[in-house]
C-alpha cells in the first residue's frame, strides 16, 4: 500500500509542477491555438523536468503495488492522486480550496484507509483462456471508440474521451498481473505486454484529448470511473483479489468512499494553470 499512494503522491505532485513550468513557458503572445514550441521551451524548466521523473517513478511503483496488492486498492489509491494535486496546487499555486474540496480530500484519505485495513494479498489467478489477446483487443476498441468519441458534441464528447481513456489506463492495471515471465523472449510473444503498450498509448491520447476539447472536470470524471470500476470487477472476477477475512464489507465501502471523493475532485484532474487572481486578468 506505502507504494500505491507512493505512486499517488508521485502523479498528484507531477501534474502541479508540470503546470508551473507550462505557465512559465507560455509565449507571452500565444494565442488560444496549441504551440507547438510549448514542449521545446517545458523541458528547459527543471520543475517539467522533475514532473516527468516523478511521472516515471510513480509508475514503477505503480507496477510493484500491483504485483502485491489487489486492482481494486491500487486503483483506489491512483484516483486519490487528484487529493494530492489539490493539496499541492494550493500550496504552490495559490488555487483556492472550497470546505466541500478540502472534505473531499479527507473522505478519500478516510477511504483508503479502510482499503488499507481490509485489502487482502493480490490475487494469483490468471483469468479466462486468452485474457491476454482480450485485453489487446480491448485496447484496440478503445482506440476505435476516441475516433467515433471525437465527433460528439462538448460534454458528451467530453465524458467518454474520459472513460475511454480510464478503461485504457484498467487495460494497464491487469495486464501488469498478466506478465509474469519478464525474460526478453517471453516479453516478445505475450500479448499483455502489448495489450500495456496499446492501453497505456491509447489512454493518454484520448485523454489529451478530452481535456484539450471539453471540461476538465466531466472528462476526469469519466477516467477515474474508468481506472477504478472495471479492473477491480476484473480482478475479483478473473484473478483472484480478495479481502481480508470478514472486512469484504470493509473494502467496498473504502473503495466507494475514496472514489466518491476523487469524483468530487475531479476539477483537479489537470492542475491548475495559475492563481485565481492571474485567471481574473485574462478573458
Amino acid at each position: 500500500m506505502i507504494c500505491a499512494l507512493g505512486s499517488a503522491v508521485c502523479f498528484g505532485t507531477a501534474s502541479v509542477l508540470q503546470a508551473v513550468a507550462a505557465r512559465a513557458a507560455a509565449a507571452p503572445d500565444a494565442g488560444a491555438g496549441v504551440d507547438p514550441a510549448l514542449l521545446l521551451r517545458a523541458v528547459r524548466q527543471w520543475r517539467y523536468v522533475a514532473g516527468l521523473g516523478l511521472d516515471g517513478l510513480g509508475f514503477v511503483l505503480q507496477i510493484v503495488a500491483l504485483r502485491a496488492l489487489p486492482i481494486y486498492a491500487v486503483g483506489a489509491a491512483l484516483a486519490a492522486s487528484l487529493a494530492v494535486t489539490a493539496v499541492v496546487a494550493a500550496r504552490l499555486l495559490g488555487t483556492r480550496l472550497s470546505g466541500t474540496e478540502w472534505t473531499a480530500v479527507a473522505v478519500v484519505c478516510a477511504g483508503l484507509g479502510m482499503l488499507a485495513l481490509s485489502s487482502g494479498a493480490e490475487g494469483h489467478g490468471s483469468g479466462p483462456d486468452g485474457l491476454g489477446f482480450w485485453l489487446l483487443g480491448a485496447a484496440a476498441g478503445i482506440l476505435l471508440l476516441g475516433a467515433v468519441a471525437g465527433r460528439l458534441p462538448g460534454r458528451v464528447r467530453a465524458l467518454v474521451l474520459g472513460l475511454g481513456a480510464g478503461c485504457g489506463f484498467g487495460v494497464v492495471e491487469i495486464a501488469v498481473r498478466l506478465i509474469d515471465d519478464v525474460s526478453p523472449a517471453a516479453l516478445v510473444t505475450d500479448p499483455a505486454v502489448y495489450a500495456l503498450l496499446l492501453g497505456g498509448g491509447a489512454a493518454f491520447l484520448l485523454l489529451t484529448s478530452a481535456l484539450q476539447r471539453g471540461s476538465v472536470t466531466t472528462a476526469t470524471a469519466g477516467m477515474v470511473l474508468g481506472e477504478t470500476i472495471g479492473p477491480a470487477l476484473a480482478g475479483v472476477g478473473w484473478l483472484g483479489d480478495r479481502t481480508r477475512d470478514g472486512l469484504g464489507w470493509l473494502a467496498v465501502t473504502g473503495f466507494a468512499v475514496a472514489v466518491a471523493g476523487a469524483l468530487a475532485l475531479a476539477r483537479f484532474g489537470e492542475a491548475p494553470a495559475g492563481t485565481g487572481a492571474e485567471a481574473g486578468a485574462r478573458p
